[in-house]
């Protein structure tokens, strides 16, 4: 995954006023805190971390520029208010190069299984421990041409070099099954047990 830079202020006001204003000025209240360093109040700016996030998704690894040093950090936490659909705080973690942590990363299912299957997604992300520059942006699970009873656990995804599957290897992740006819769910069983019974 592709590093993305950001120019990113220091915050001095704390409090609910003060993340409002900063929310007028058009960035975001941000914390950044890790590797044993005191926690870090920041303003990110609100559209191009949205753009971001919107593009790279949330592993997208950050390189901020602050005050003239720069930090890699990964995004831990995204809060977006529940009725507005705006980003109102983001928690973000320091990562160093060659440091491996643990993520989420979402699964992507493609192809089209033979007709007359039902395809049931149990898992839309499996959470690996890989390099934090070395980040997958999605695992693709291919069913192309599966048929009923095909099952697809997390021990098959195919995962890049030096990852280590943390998930449960035997959890179901996607499930091909047998559709159900229009003609068999209007099949009635009642009447038939009645006529055995009588």
């Amino acid at each position: 995954m592709s590093e993305v830079r950001l120019s990113v202020e220091p915050r001095t006001e704390f409090g609910k006023g003060a993340a409002r204003r900063t929310r007028r000025a058009g960035k975001i209240p941000a914390v950044l805190y890790g590797h044993g360093t005191d926690p870090r109040h920041l303003s990110l700016p609100a559209l191009e971390f949205a753009r971001v996030v919107r593009v790279n998704g949330s592993n997208a690894v950050l390189t901020l520029d602050i005050d003239n040093s720069v930090e890699l950090a990964l995004t831990k936490t995204i809060v977006v208010h529940p009725l507005r659909n705006y980003i109102e705080h983001v928690d973000l973690l320091v990562v160093k190069q060659g440091e491996k942590i643990t993520v989420d990363v979402p699964v992507v299912v493609t192809g089209e299984p033979l007709s007359g299957s039902l395809v049931t997604v149990n898992l839309d992300t499996v959470q690996v421990e890989v390099e934090a520059l070395h980040i997958p942006e999605q695992f693709e699970v291919s069913i192309a041409g599966a048929g009923p009873g095909t099952m697809v656990t997390a021990s098959a995804i195919e995962l890049p070099e030096g990852a280590i599957l943390v998930t449960d290897p035997d959890l179901l992740v996607v499930a091909v099954n047998e559709a159900q006819t229009e003609a068999a769910a209007d099949d009635d069983p009642a009447p038939a047990a009645e006529a055995s019974a009588e």
